[in-house]
């Protein structure tokens, strides 16, 4: 498994950096405990253009695509976006609070944003994910569960219940899951999370 790191001022060392304006502090004492998958297309099941970082970072131009008219005005990031192909973009630093969860609740908390990381796959619910994808997603937990006491891992579907359906049926929690706890096993030095990390159930 690749070895990334998160580095003092939130920002991963695998990734490229766009930064978007639509992020603000996080509430003081607050502990980063959660991770959230999502997925994201624009327009919807198009990959790999431009938008969806130009809709993160207020630059998006909402006469390229009909179904852009319907984003005007809404101010939207994410911490991270893995592409299909595997390269990862982070937009927030990880110390600060990414506007991805929007009305959430996990355990009763509400506000998820104020507590978690947002990882953007670039997808849709109606086809798989790319094996490259799930790899970069395991490196980037890994990275993540170094720097901060994450305890639980959802989709926003989870979080949202009712009003997200994502990352969707395609998004493979099994293989997710069943990733992390090889790398536990089978490089512990690198992953040093001394919490287990809880995983949705999957019937």
């Amino acid at each position: 498994m690749q070895a990334w790191k998160i580095d003092e001022d939130g920002w991963c060392d695998g990734a490229v950096r766009y930064d978007s304006p639509y992020c603000d502090a996080r509430p003081e004492g607050v502990e980063i405990d959660l991770l959230v998958i999502h997925n994201i297309s624009l327009p919807a099941g198009h990959f790999g253009g431009p938008h969806v970082s130009d809709l993160f970072t207020g630059r998006l131009d909402y006469n390229a695509d009909p179904s852009f008219a319907d984003l005007c005005g809404l101010q939207v990031s994410a911490h991270f976006f893995v592409r299909r192909d595997g390269a990862l973009v982070q937009y927030v630093s990880t110390d600060q609070r990414a506007w991805h969860a929007g009305t959430s609740t996990f355990e009763g908390r509400p506000q998820c944003n104020a507590y978690s990381i947002g990882i953007e796959m670039e997808g849709s619910d109606f086809q798989p994910f790319q094996p490259e994808q799930y790899r970069v997603l395991l490196a980037l937990t890994a990275a993540l569960a170094r720097r901060y006491p994450l305890a639980q891992v959802r989709g926003h579907e989870h979080i949202a219940a009712g009003r997200k359906t994502d990352p969707g049926p395609f998004f493979d929690w099994d293989a997710y899951q069943q990733s992390w706890q090889l790398a536990l096993r089978g490089q512990p030095a690198l992953v040093l999370t001394t919490r287990a990390l809880g995983f949705p159930s999957v019937v």
